[in-house]
């Protein structure tokens, strides 16, 4: 483990077992009409990776990269600092996200694809945090739930630290007071 992890909460097994539990949700419920899958970044990138290697259907992938932290909380203002490389009219999306938690960023992003004139739009989310959503948003398709605790791994940082963790831990109190 570590130095700066206090527990981990979710090991790298879990994820690869959920990720193929999951592919199989994804592949029945798109099996009609594959999603476009749309990364949010940084965050979604290892999970992404590992979901999509349990998705048989043929998806497509594109990237956003959009912004509302700075350090441990939200700026309530979401900034678009990547767009999608193409045209989702017409398009089922399925988010893929690190974590919901506020819900300010995803709901944000979700209003913004149908704009674009996305037809559908679903999330699915490596972690879920109940306890500190302030939008009403959830996701359709949900790794875990975990605690109200400050969370980093497999995708999830702290001031762009802790991303490349193979777990999702969670970080000592004196890393980010």
């Amino acid at each position: 483990m570590h130095k700066d992890i206090k527990k981990i909460l979710v090991s790298e097994e879990q994820i690869i077992e959920r990720c193929k539990e999951l592919g199989k949700e994804i592949d029945k419920d798109y099996a009609d009409e594959a999603p476009i899958l749309v990364g949010l970044l940084k965050g979604s990138v290892p999970f992404m990776a590992q979901l999509m290697k349990n998705i048989t259907i043929d998806i497509e992938i594109d990237f956003m990269d959009v912004s509302s932290y700075a350090g441990t909380e939200t700026t309530g203002d979401v900034k678009i600092v990547k767009d999608l490389d193409r045209s989702i009219k017409e398009k089922r999306i399925l988010i893929v996200e690190d974590i919901v938690d506020t819900g300010i960023t995803v709901a944000a992003v979700k209003d913004l694809l149908f704009q674009k004139g996305a037809k559908e739009v679903k999330i699915v989310s490596l972690l879920n945090k109940p306890e500190r959503r302030e939008k009403a948003v959830e996701a359709e398709y949900v790794g875990f739930t975990v605690p109200n605790e400050f969370v980093v791994g497999y995708g999830l940082d702290f001031n762009q630290k802790y991303r490349n963790l193979p777990f999702v831990g969670v970080l000592k109190e004196e890393m980010y007071q």
